[in-house]
């Protein structure tokens, strides 16, 4: 006979199955680092190899794109998109990752769902050297109704203090360095979904792309971890970097500089995705407003000297070529654009 908990919409058992089905996972992902994870009430971490470091964290969701992979019962991609948008963020502190934590919300819990997710996490989790510390798994009937879920997560990294990033050495005539999106990544998709219903998904993302319009909506949001790491190895000092989410460009860039610059971009000098493209001209996006709703492209930027874009760049493109952006139509970097003096009255980003 059930008992009362499960008949109010919570299945104890089903949970201790899915943490099991967790832990599994876990076990073939031994890190030394950690001291106690999955399955207490917190976990430990053992923090070391850093002389006088700062702690830097952020937390953050894949937003609306969890309806997607509901709809298309696609769960191998939200927990790589969550695991790799937060590592992004606080890579633009400078800070290396150490370890992650997530939360995910059922309506009622599916044991296989949950594990795919959780397996995407801890994959994305080892490529970016990252200790999957814990997390929570909430069945919450009466909130999310089957199958909607919520997934969010938090990150904690580490930089030398003397090694944190101040946007504030960023001077007029340096020069914007730019690393490709391969989509959407974890912005937009609320516009996404309007314009686009599902009946249309199987079609090309764009006339001359070979992806669908749901692969390109699934489209796993890059870590640019190892490209910014390959431009700092060779030498070059990175002044400041901005991760281009929600808000895009217009909205992302001015956090990297200080008020009394801009960023002056030419978009010719990279290509939009088709996916953003598509969404742009269904939406009837005008210029500013795809450049304040999308990425257009562009996922990830470093602000450098000016005589130091060409070593940056050169090492950006060679890393790019080493381990290639999945799904970026145009696997380059490039410098598209500089900062110049602000005018008074004018915008803190200019697009040409």
């Amino acid at each position: 006979m059930p008992d009362a908990y499960s008949v109010a919409g919570v299945d104890i058992d089903k949970a201790n199955q899915t943490v099991e089905r967790y832990q599994q996972i876990m076990r073939q992902r031994r890190d030394p680092r950690v001291l106690r994870g999955i399955g207490g009430f917190s976990g430990c971490f053992e923090l070391s190899g850093f002389n006088n470091p700062v702690l830097v964290a952020s937390s953050d969701g894949v937003g609306t794109k969890v309806l997607v992979a509901a709809a298309l019962d696609r769960y191998d991609t939200v927990g790589q998109d969550l695991v790799n948008h937060c590592v992004n963020d606080i890579l633009c502190s400078n800070a290396t990752p150490l370890f992650f934590l997530d939360y995910l919300a059922m309506g009622t819990l599916q044991p296989d769902a949950a594990a795919t997710i959780v397996h995407g996490i801890a994959l994305a989790c080892d490529r970016n050297d990252v200790a999957l510390l814990g997390g929570e798994t909430a069945e919450m009937p009466g909130v999310y109704t089957p199958p909607h879920f919520d997934l969010a997560g938090t990150i904690v990294g580490a930089v030398e203090r003397g090694d944190l990033l101040d946007f504030g050495s960023v001077a007029a005539g340096d020069a914007i360095v730019g690393l490709p999106a391969n989509g959407l990544h974890t912005n937009g998709y609320s516009l996404a979904r309007k314009v686009l219903p599902q009946e249309r998904w199987h079609e090309k993302a764009g006339p001359e792309s070979d992806v669908t319009i749901a692969d390109a909506l699934l489209a796993i949001h890059p870590s640019y971890l190892g490209y910014v790491r390959a431009v700092q190895r060779a030498g070059v000092k990175v002044k400041s970097m901005a991760h281009i989410t929600g808000g895009g460009l217009e909205q992302n860039l001015p956090r990297a500089i200080p008020e009394h610059l801009a960023a002056r971009l030419d978009s010719s000098a990279w290509e939009v995705p088709p996916i953003a493209a598509l969404v742009a001209k269904l939406a009837r996006l005008s210029a500013e407003e795809a450049y304040r709703t999308l990425n257009m492209g562009i996922g990830f930027c470093l602000i450098v000297a000016e005589r130091e874009a060409q070593a940056a760049l050169s090492a950006a493109r060679a890393a790019i070529a080493k381990a290639p952006i999945v799904g970026a139509e145009r696997q380059t970097a490039a410098i598209v654009g500089e900062v110049e003096p602000r005018h008074p009255c004018g915008p803190s980003v200019i697009i040409a």
